[in-house]
């Protein structure tokens, strides 16, 4: 029988926050693991279709791209489509062109093929994200978010340990296979947990066009879209590239590289303590911190040890999730209404920003090296910084 997610908590309430934080969890894990898992493999895919770091990187990261897409098509669809079997579908689905990355010998089909992965994954993150606050009571908002944020981290972290093992085992078609058997299990996840079919159909309301108009139009919402923009563009440009910066200086085996995906250990544990803090200090005071923890991680990664350089990449993973959570936390308290619309912009900002980061840091990476990356990070950061002293809090 599908979980419940909606109404008040009866019986053994610890119990049942515990499964319910289990089961977000678990879907927010297997809707997101293709999207980073690849940029781990980036090392083995430039000598597989023997293409330039920088086309290689913007190929793997090409998801973004149709994640941006899909963020706003769902957004415009949002009141017409049924969640629960939206999101199942849309992870099964994901299984097609996820397997036929391990058959293409082609960069741009695999292009291609990344940019649909993408769009499939956004519309599943979309639509949870969608059926999650409109189902949940308000005692229980914080803890399926904040478990869908920390599955979203552990995607990230096991994500590429897996695909680096994977690799090791059975080689990249291999590893695109399992990655594919993964989307089918997710698929299962939702359709028995989640369930396969809203019990209410989706009310129909008008398009959100005017609502988007408004919202750009807000100096405080134009700044936090701009804002997730810069977050992935760092997050894609730094871990994408570092990848490089590692096997070059430090004489790292490709094999050894997964290892280095621990650092996102803290961040599994600090995400959650997101909610609170911004609840505590406000969004504004919590990105600013976070951002200028972000850039000092960054720039720590040009010091010559290898042991600095972990704890950096740590500090930048741990900081630019709490800087998103706080993002994502600032634009649903500001929008007045057609929330759906506000999200689905920001989600659009955010994933553009991944495919941007990949084409700008892979071209200064190639001609300057890491310094030149790192300089373009920290700038992108800074703007990210002068963006969020112009966002103003709900009791401004």
């Amino acid at each position: 029988m599908p979980l419940v997610i909606s109404g008040a908590l009866q019986g053994d309430r610890k119990r049942d926050l515990v499964r319910r934080f289990a089961i977000v969890l678990l879907i927010s894990f297997l809707s997101l693991i293709d999207l980073f898992g690849s940029q781990a493999l980036l090392p083995q895919i430039i000598i597989e279709y023997g293409q330039s770091a920088a086309l290689s990187g913007v190929a793997v990261n090409a998801a973004t791209l149709g994640m941006a897409i899909a963020g706003l098509v769902v957004a415009w669809f949002a009141d017409r489509i049924d969640r629960k079997k939206g999101i199942w579908v849309c992870l099964a689905l994901l299984a097609v062109p996820t397997a036929l990355l391990a058959a293409t010998d082609s960069i741009w089909v695999f292009l291609c093929l990344r940019i649909l992965q993408g769009m499939f994954m956004a519309a599943a993150f979309t639509l949870t994200m969608t059926y999650l606050s409109e189902r949940c009571d308000v005692m229980a908002v914080g803890g399926v978010m904040a478990a869908y944020v920390t599955g979203n981290v552990a995607s990230n972290l096991i994500g590429r340990l897996l695909a680096i093992s994977a690799n090791d085992i059975v080689g990249l078609s291999g590893a695109f296979l399992v990655f594919a058997a993964l989307n089918l299990f997710g698929a299962l996840c939702a359709l028995i947990f989640i369930g396969a079919k809203d019990d209410e159909p989706p009310a129909y309301a008008e398009a959100p066009l005017e609502a988007w108009k408004s919202h750009w139009a807000d100096p405080a919402l134009r700044s936090s879209f701009g804002i997730g923009f810069i977050i992935l563009f760092v997050f894609v440009g730094l871990f994408t590239y570092v990848n490089l910066h590692i096997v070059a200086v430090f004489d790292v085996p490709a094999v050894d590289l997964g290892l280095i995906y621990l650092v996102f250990v803290p961040a599994l544990f600090t995400t959650p303590l997101a909610g609170p803090m911004v609840k505590r200090r406000g969004p504004k005071k919590v990105l600013l911190t976070s951002l200028a923890v972000a850039m000092a991680g960054a720039l720590l990664t040009l010091l010559s040890t290898f042991q600095v350089l972990l704890f950096a990449l740590a500090v930048v993973g741990a900081a630019t999730f709490f800087a998103q959570a706080a993002a994502t936390g600032f634009v649903g308290r500001h929008a007045k209404r057609n929330q759906a619309a506000a999200n689905g912009i920001y989600l659009s900002s955010y994933y553009t920003g991944g495919l941007f980061g990949a084409v700008v840091i892979g071209q200064l990476h190639s001609f300057g090296g890491w310094p030149a990356a790192v300089i373009g990070l920290s700038l992108a950061l800074g703007a990210a910084i002068l963006l969020a002293f112009r966002l103003r809090e709900p009791t401004d």
